[in-house]
């Protein structure tokens, strides 16, 4: 967490999915949401127990922890804080192609809990870091880079997204009929 904030902006966002936000009664943020991108914030919140004053790295990976943990209740949070949890939209990139919904993609391909904290790197000169610097910031860093159009083509590839959801045979003058329907995840 310490390294996020250090190159970040500072505002530590935990994706979710809304079944986790709804067991947590945290409700978007505002009830009209103009945010250019769409992002789902809710209310902020920290841990209730173990933390501070909530600011500090150890206390936001703390509550980040927390916003994982299906054992964690609603009582367990403090509100408002200094982690913003963020809504990700059911069906994830598949869905909506935004950093919240690949945070809990990401998590759940490899197995985690459906939870990921994110943060905007920025420049030297405060504006938010582009894909050049990233790639770099990467390298630099030893951390492995992924798009989300990556992630998009990986689930297409990988995931089974239609299946028969029922079928049926109808007889007719012509013959017999096989009516098949098919759902989309």
């Amino acid at each position: 967490m310490a390294f996020m904030v250090k190159y970040t902006s500072g505002v530590v966002c935990c994706a979710i999915t809304n079944e986790r936000a709804d067991a947590l009664h945290l409700p978007l943020m505002v009830a009209n949401n103009t945010e250019a991108m769409g992002t789902a914030f809710t209310i902020s919140v920290d841990v209730a127990e173990g933390t501070t004053t909530g600011i500090s790295a150890s206390d936001r990976s703390l509550t980040c922890k927390a916003l994982a943990d299906p054992e964690v209740a609603a009582s367990g949070f403090a509100r408002p804080g200094h982690v913003f949890p963020l809504r990700a939209r059911a069906g994830g990139v598949l869905k909506r192609a935004g950093h919240t919904e690949a945070a809990v993609d990401l998590a759940t391909m490899a197995g985690l809990a459906p939870a990921g904290v994110l943060c905007e790197i920025v420049s030297d000169d405060g504006t938010m870091a582009r894909l050049p610097e990233l790639i770099e910031f990467a390298k630099t860093h030893k951390i492995p880079i992924i798009s989300i159009a990556d992630m998009i083509r990986y689930r297409n590839r990988h995931e089974r997204l239609v299946e028969r959801f029922s079928s049926a045979r109808i007889p007719t003058k012509y013959g017999d009929f096989s009516a098949h329907i098919y759902e989309v995840h």
